[in-house]
């Protein structure tokens, strides 16, 4: 029986996130550039979107480049932004096919200008679609989207637009890169590491963490499938006791 078979269809979590990990270190494996690495990473991204949708997952946040990886060496940053180029051309179509629809959240004026171009044209074309949406974290990081959200707040206070005493735990998510998006109820992360690595540190605060040793390029509709089915066989309780929630169900 496959994995997709022994996942409860009624039980599907509404928002997977996934640190993708392990590029690097699968290329290294193989005495290959870096570069092979994010290549066959693109490969294991379009399974993860498949698997996603083929589950009827409704939203699949990917942590695609961070705030921290422009530390990265320019060369490999630059490889990098030019693959995302043409990976975004070679999937917007079949994206579009597959009703799949595409967001993107982080500091997107620092991407470079043919880059923020590619992601423009995937955006409006993947804007009517209805079934999965792909959301790219790009030049993106918790600590960067938090301090937008901060500055966001105070402004729209001195504007009075609102005031102190409306912030609350209801309003700030408001202001975040992920508004009216719901929650992850599952972050997985490949690659053997166990750190959240400044990745939607406010979304996350009750969701499911999966680790595996997998490298992300390896990772395919199995994979999630393994993580849905261990997120199915937890007690998600939220503060309250396991007799509460028996008591509720």
């Amino acid at each position: 029986m496959s994995f997709f078979d022994q996942i409860d269809k009624e039980k599907i979590p509404r928002h997977v996130a996934v640190i993708m990990d392990g590029n690097g270190r699968w290329a290294k494996r193989r005495n290959l550039d870096r570069a092979f690495g994010h290549k066959e990473g693109i490969v294991a991204v379009r399974r993860a979107i498949e698997a996603a949708a083929k589950a009827g997952i409704s939203y699949i946040t990917l942590y695609t480049f961070s705030t921290e990886n422009w530390n990265r060496p320019a060369e490999e940053v630059k490889a990098l932004m030019a693959l995302m180029i043409q990976a975004v051309a070679n999937e917007t179509p079949d994206l579009v096919k597959n009703n799949i629809r595409v967001k993107v959240i982080g500091d997107i004026a620092r991407l470079p200008e043919d880059t923020q171009k590619a992601l423009d044209s995937c955006l409006n074309e993947t804007s009517v679609c209805t079934g999965t949406t792909v959301v790219l974290a790009l030049s993106y990081s918790a600590k960067w989207e938090l301090t937008t959200a901060m500055k966001n707040i105070a402004s729209d206070i001195k504007a009075g637009k609102i005031k102190e005493e409306d912030i609350s735990e209801t309003l700030i998510p408001q202001y975040l890169a992920t508004q009216n998006m719901p929650d992850p109820d599952i972050l997985i992360r490949t690659g053997g590491e166990l750190r959240i690595s400044n990745f939607l540190l406010w979304q996350i605060a009750y969701s499911e963490l999966f680790f595996t040793d997998e490298l992300w390029p390896d990772f395919n509709e199995d994979s999630l499938y393994k993580a849905v089915l261990d997120f199915q066989n937890r007690e998600r309780r939220f503060g309250k006791t396991s007799e509460q929630i028996s008591e509720n169900v």
